[in-house]
């Protein structure tokens, strides 16, 4: 598994996992829960959905 998630992408990534989930808590929802999954992402450093279209935001 090569990594595709640069450090932009990855802040920005946990940027917009916590706002949805901070939506999810204050709109007592449990849609807030898919904020988990671009944290992960940012986490691990990979995106499958990068895969299909031969992205990378590593800058070389």
């Amino acid at each position: 598994m090569k990594r595709n998630i640069g450090k932009t992408d990855r802040v920005i990534r946990i940027i917009i996992g916590i706002g949805i989930i901070a939506i999810g808590i204050y709109f007592q929802n449990w849609w807030g829960v898919i904020g988990v999954i671009p944290i992960l992402t940012a986490a691990i450093g990979w995106c499958p959905a990068y895969i299909p279209f031969g992205i990378s935001t590593i800058k070389e």
